[in-house]
């Protein structure tokens, strides 16, 4: 098959979106198929184009075998909403006008996050008369309202009233969790047109290894029982728990627990001058770092934090990074409730806290300190579940599968 991409997001960008695309489309190619990926240039999520790149119209690269048409793009960082929203709608623009000079493929794929972006999607689709699929990660419009100060009123009505045009017309939608469609449903989606492909692990990167002294020695952590968080550092995540927890420890006179914040995002500098300004030498922020490093920073860790805002919206999400971690043996300390708590809860990967409750944070962090053989087990039984259902192998062939019959599908190309 001829796969077209529209993704927002793609490496060397390391957030979920372009490790998903990534690893689906890379595997696909090994598989015979030719995969195209429209995006932009890599920016997220500080609006800066990393080094070795350019906003140009049009740029051209191989992947690991993928074609990629880097498109121009309004760059803008990753927070606030006006800028934002020029940065998606320019990608909109710019990736449908792209379709114009395209080849016919198969069969397009489009994925959120932005809303935007599956807009191309459908518009190419109208345009090619070939097959859509839309792929949903997020529900967007109740997302920006969530996060940021936008009320309920005009904008939020209107953005709404676009998502779900965009949902009913795709004829056929991929979600990554159970939540995603029960959601969809209940705003009157039609379930016969969703299916579900999760997120997964990548076992070769992500291979379980020995505690990584040297990086420890590196950032001067030896001794100490470290917590980290390795993701975005995004509105979503409601990290300044990890602030007031490490106060608290502090109050306490505490120095043998650290918190590491491994990523960048919309409020890194915002909560790393917090923390100084606090003067909370128990809370460490190493930056974006490289994808290739993340298994080293999961390896000296202790136990993994992934942590979300308490908020009714973030039930129906399922953080990729939660398979990463448990893959590689780490006990899980989970601040997110609905369909990743359920993960945690069955897999024994871990321990499920309330959102946002610094008080249960340090009780489930002492629970893993003070027991090195209940965190060895969590370590295996997350490890175990995690290969036997989101090997992304595994999920890429599946995936594959789907799109084969959608491509095969004459009445989807209307």
């Amino acid at each position: 098959m001829k796969i077209l991409f529209y993704s927002h997001y793609f490496p060397p960008e390391g957030n979920a979106p372009a490790s998903r695309v990534h690893e689906m489309a890379k595997r696909w190619v090994k598989r015979g198929h030719e995969v195209t990926v429209i995006t932009c240039a890599p920016n997220a999520p500080d609006g800066k184009v990393y080094e070795g790149y350019r906003n140009h119209l049009r740029r051209r690269e191989k992947v690991d075998g993928i074609e990629v048409i880097r498109i121009w793009t309004f760059i803008a960082a990753n927070k606030g909403v006006v800028l934002r929203m020029l940065n998606y709608l320019s990608y909109c623009v710019s990736a449908t006008l792209q379709s114009l000079f395209m080849p016919r493929p198969d069969v397009i794929v489009a994925t959120s996050p932005q809303l935007f972006c599956g807009w191309a999607g459908l518009l190419s689709h109208w345009i090619m008369r070939r097959p859509f699929v839309l792929e949903i990660r997020d529900m967007w419009a109740e997302g920006i309202t969530t996060l940021t100060s936008v009320d309920s009123g005009f904008l939020f009505r209107s953005l709404e009233a676009i998502e779900f045009k965009l949902y009913r017309s795709a004829r056929h939608i991929v979600t990554v969790g159970e939540g995603y469609r029960d959601r969809l449903v209940a705003q009157g989606i039609d379930a016969e047109k969703i299916v579900i492909f999760t997120n997964g692990v990548d076992t070769e990167l992500f291979e379980p290894r020995p505690p990584d002294i040297e990086l420890r020695r590196e950032w001067g952590l030896e001794g100490k029982f470290i917590c980290s968080y390795v993701g975005t550092i995004g509105m979503a995540c409601g990290l300044d728990v990890t602030l007031r927890a490490a106060e608290k420890l502090g109050h306490e006179g505490r120095k043998d627990v650290v918190f590491l914040l491994v990523g960048d995002g919309a409020v890194r500098t915002e909560l790393e001058a917090e923390a100084r300004r606090r003067g909370l030498d128990n809370i460490i922020f190493a930056g974006r770092q490289p994808k290739e490093m993340m298994p080293r920073f999961h390896a000296m860790s202790d136990c993994s934090l992934v942590h979300l805002k308490k908020t009714p919206l973030f039930a129906t999400v399922l953080p990729s990074k939660i398979f990463e971690m448990s893959y590689m043996k780490r006990p899980i300390v989970l601040g997110v409730e609905g369909d990743a708590a359920r993960i945690i809860t069955a897999s024994g990967g871990g321990i499920c806290i309330e959102p946002e409750n610094e008080d249960e944070l340090l009780a489930a962090i002492e629970r893993l300190r003070s027991d090195p053989g209940l965190a060895e087990r969590m370590g295996q039984s997350g490890h175990d579940y995690v290969a036997e259902h989101y090997d992304r192998e595994r999920l890429s062939s599946d995936y594959l599968a789907y799109l084969e019959t959608r491509a095969m599908d004459t009445s989807s190309r209307s």
